[in-house]
Parts: C-alpha cells; structure tokens; sequence
C-alpha cells in the first residue's frame, strides 16, 4: 500500500514515539500491561497507514463531467448564494470525509486556477451548516477551458486541523490530479452553475476521481 507523502511526517514521529513507550513499558511495567500498549500502539500504526493511503484507481477524464473531488458521502445539495467570488446563485453540493475514508482531494474538471485563499476559522463538526462559512478553509476556483467556473472549498472539521492545498493561481490543471489533503475527518463544497446537471442525491457515497457529481 503507498503512502501519501503528507502523512511522512506524522508516521514517522508517532512511530518513534511509540517505539520508546514500548520499549520502556516491557522495562519497567508488568508484562500484561506491556502486552496491551503494544497492541494498542500497532492498532494506532496500522490505523494512521491507512488513514494516509493512497488509492490505486483506474482514472479516466471526462470532459463535460465535474467528478467527486473526494471520498464521502453526500451530504448537502442546494442553491445558495456564494458570496466570496463567484457572486452569484449557485448549487452547493457537500461531501462529507469521515476518518475511514481517503483524505486526498483532486481537481474535479480541467482549467486554470483563477483564485486560491486560505481562511483561518473555528472547528465546527464538518456536516454543520455554518461550518462552510466559519471553519478553517481554503477556497479555489478552476477556469475551464469553455469558461465554466468550479468553485471548491476545502473544511477542516471537529477533527481536522491541518489543510494542505496545492492550488496555484494562473496554474493550468488536470481533472483528477490532486488539489490537496485535509488530515482527520473534514469536507469538500462544490460551488456549480444553476444549469448543472447533479448526478448524485444527499447520502450516496462517492468515490474521488470517478464518481461523476455532476455535468455542465
């Protein structure tokens, strides 16, 4: 199984630490609660491995199609008003990422970057309603060639507190390469044109990179 790069850090650190724990527990603890520690800090190796995998996925790009920019489930579909660039009327569709599922984000469409801001904020449970306008995010838009703009927000959770974004304005950018990661449970918002056709309904689970969402 490959590892996302982001978690490098993290697996490597907590590995050290666990080694340490470990080996002083079987010096100087009863051997039982030895025995329980080191389970329990395996678990926790083999837990973080796969919270930071990366999935192999036959990939294939489809132009008029928004696929899922993330592994979730649905959980909000609606008009609203977007406020931050668009200014306009749009459908918001939420893709909730509990901590069992894969935490890369991809592009959904092809385009060049025209705005990337990052946003400190709260930490609001991810499928709260306010928390697309009061978490920590980042938000960026993609250009398509024919013009479409695909506005996407990244939303740190109750859990996730470390947003990684690889978005760069005036960048060009393949549908399905990646946007980023959001570290522990967390949320994409999908900012689409009224005249969209969504493909998904609230509470189906989608796949990123070939769950198509939507088309436009």
């Amino acid at each position: 199984m490959k590892v996302h790069k982001e978690g490098y850090s993290i697996l490597f650190v907590t590995l050290a630490v666990l080694v340490v724990l470990c080996a002083v527990s079987w010096l100087i603890l009863p051997k039982a609660i030895s025995i329980v520690a080191t389970v329990a800090s395996v678990l926790l190796m083999a837990f973080l491995t796969r919270f930071f995998r990366v999935p192999s996925r036959h990939i294939e790009t489809r132009l008029n199609a928004v696929l899922s920019p993330a592994d979730g489930t649905v959980v909000t579909i609606e008009e609203v008003e977007e406020n931050e660039y668009l200014k306009t009327r749009c459908i918001q569709v939420s893709i909730f990422m509990s901590v069992w599922n894969v935490h890369i984000n991809w592009f959904p469409v092809s385009g060049v970057i025209k705005y990337y801001k990052y946003h400190p904020g709260d930490y609001l449970v991810a499928w709260h309603p306010k928390s697309s306008s009061h978490n920590e995010r980042t938000t960026v838009v993609v250009e398509r060639p024919d013009g479409v703009k695909v506005l996407l927000r990244q939303i740190a959770g109750a859990v996730a507190r470390r947003i990684v974004c690889y978005a760069e304005v005036g960048k060009p950018v393949n549908q399905c390469s990646e946007l980023g990661f959001i570290k522990f449970g967390s949320r994409v918002d999908v900012f689409l044109p009224l005249n969209a056709d969504i493909k998904v309904a609230i509470g189906q689970k989608v796949t990123g990179n070939l769950t198509v969402i939507a088309t436009v």
